[in-house]
């Protein structure tokens, strides 16, 4: 993994949260009926020098307002809304960084807590931006984009998962996912060690992920390549080979109860590869699992 990714998962996993997170998910299940006053935030930002910023409230852009129509309604009441968008465009140097915001959550301290999270990394990942560019200019000059928003992996009645991503260009790409999945009965952020009984859900996915990989290495049609041993790569072409997830692995739910397991450009294949998903069969998973409730 190249140093400019690595700086940037850094830096994305270091932009602070609010404490009351942990408050917030153990304390769902007992407030999720209780209904609270929406707020309406308000954020203005200013311009950049040689750069164009363009900020967009939800209430006052019309071009906005178009966008909007065209985002999809989760289940019939909670929405996912593009709340700001920053957009700088200077010669070879273009961002295009979304935010998104949930709306009409009734547990509101949940909903206030993630959209808080949301607007602090896309500020974040706009001063990276700002900064980077005067180093880049500063040593000469040189192409810098940056393309972040997110997409809508599962809307239902029950689960709605975001994910968020940043695609970093810098000559070559980078991508990195960040995904969210709320249980919208409960209004419960869904993490992945809540799902299961003890930690030995890590050896068993882990396990299935490399038989997966072996198998597509060995029967795709297509090049598919992991770094991952015993599919019969040279040591050499292994970079730093797959050995287990992280505990906290990126991951969604899919609209039909999957478990879906996410890796980042250039985590455990090579950069043509992009972002990978793995599929884990939910009876390799049974015996882990706490209930069927999510996963089936």
């Amino acid at each position: 993994m190249d140093k400019k990714l690595k700086d940037l998962k850094k830096q994305y996993e270091e932009v602070p949260i609010p404490k009351e997170l942990d408050f917030v998910v153990e304390n769902a299940l007992k407030q999720s009926n209780k209904k609270k006053k929406n707020r309406t935030p308000h954020w203005l930002l200013g311009t950049a020098a040689a750069a164009m910023l363009f900020t967009a409230s939800l209430n006052v852009s019309p071009a906005m307002a178009r966008t909007l129509s065209e985002i999809p309604v989760v289940g019939s009441v909670v929405k996912v809304l593009t709340w700001t968008e920053y957009e700088v465009a200077d010669d070879t140097y273009e961002a295009n960084i979304k935010v998104p915001s949930i709306e009409n959550l009734e547990n509101q301290k949940l909903a206030n807590t993630l959209n808080e999270k949301y607007r602090a990394e896309g500020k974040a990942l706009y001063d990276e931006f700002i900064a980077d560019v005067g180093d880049i200019k500063a040593n000469g000059g040189g192409h810098y984009g940056v393309d972040s928003g997110y997409d809508i992996k599962t809307d239902n009645d029950q689960i709605l998962s975001i994910g968020r991503y940043i695609v970093n260009t810098v000559g070559s790409s980078s991508t990195v996912m960040h995904y969210d999945t709320i249980d919208k009965q409960n209004e419960i952020l869904i993490t992945l060690p809540m799902l299961f009984k003890d930690d030995s859900y890590i050896r068993v996915i882990s396990d299935n992920i490399k038989e997966q990989m072996r198998e597509q290495i060995a029967t795709s049609n297509e090049e598919k390549i992991y770094w991952v041993k015993g599919a019969g790569l040279p040591d050499e072409d292994l970079m730093d080979d797959f050995k287990a997830i992280d505990a906290d692995q990126q991951f969604y739910i899919s609209d039909k109860g999957k478990l879906i397991i996410s890796f980042d450009k250039y985590e455990v294949a090579p950069g043509y590869m992009g972002v990978v998903e793995f599929e884990i069969p939910t009876d390799v998973l049974q015996n882990s699992l706490v209930s069927n409730q999510y996963i089936h």
